[in-house]
């Protein structure tokens, strides 16, 4: 795939879940949320159980809790559809400081928000323990079809070119004394978008030539053959065979 910088969801530390195999943390979290996806519900103490096995891996891999946090609130919109279920969702009410809720919507907003967060952390620390070559290497292991891990790869690799070419040409709006203030501008915005799609297009038909010329032939060559050990996976798989009996006692209790 090529080596590139490091993306800044990415955090370098020297630790466990660092070294070991991308494609081994890839079975280990959709693991993982597939056990939490099929815990009940009303088992409201196993949810606290996964996330302090997801503290304990923060812990192993030497991340900073802080800005982990701040990176869930990626799911703010799940959070906000949570949110309406008690007031929305027919059935059972009962009131709450002077509000009728439904206790079926209740249900379902705890539900949403319990499974979403913890399936959102187990990602946020999947990218923040592993870079995005390596995902997708790993991926790519896994057996994902090659086309998809070729689209993924090039918006990793030209994601950042293209935000740095939307940057300048918000400086250069800006250097002409463009300030967007209300729908009159919006004219002008439609057109840079228009304009950075030609350009992020040309861009692509030049980088296809140019694989094309070095005797590209539909699949990318591989630079570094993954390997993964069993005592590797054996370290990958705690964390899902730990949420696995706390799934089943859920289900049991």
């Amino acid at each position: 795939m090529g080596a590139g910088h490091a993306h800044r969801l990415y955090t370098h530390r020297s630790s466990p879940v660092h070294t070991l195999p991308p494609h081994c943390k890839l079975a280990a979290v959709l693991s993982f949320v597939l056990v939490v996806v099929s815990t009940p519900r009303e088992a409201v103490w196993a949810f606290g159980a996964y996330a302090l096995l997801l503290a304990a891996v923060t812990a192993l891999a030497r991340l900073p809790a802080g800005p982990l946090l701040r990176r869930l609130l990626i799911e703010a919109p799940f959070v906000a559809f949570a949110l309406l279920m008690p007031f929305v969702v027919p059935g059972e009410r009962i009131t709450v400081l002077g509000a009728g809720l439904s206790v079926p919507g209740l249900w379902g907003a705890w539900n949403i928000l319990a499974k979403a967060t913890l399936g959102t952390a187990a990602s946020v620390l999947l990218a923040a323990t592993t870079e995005p070559r390596d995902l997708l290497l790993g991926l790519q292991r896994l057996g994902l079809p090659q086309p998809l891990t070729q689209i993924a790869s090039f918006m990793v690799r030209y994601g950042d070119v293209v935000a740095d070419e939307l940057r300048r040409m918000s400086i250069a709006r800006r250097s002409r004394g463009f300030a967007a203030r209300g729908p009159r501008q919006w004219g002008i915005l439609a057109k840079t978008a228009g304009a950075l799609f030609i350009r992020s297009y040309e861009r692509g038909e030049r980088v296809h030539l140019a694989m094309v010329s070095r005797g590209y032939t539909g699949e990318l060559p591989v630079i570094r053959e993954l390997r993964a050990t069993r005592a590797q996976w054996a370290r990958a798989a705690a964390l899902p065979a730990a949420a696995l009996p706390v799934c089943l006692l859920g289900r049991l209790l």
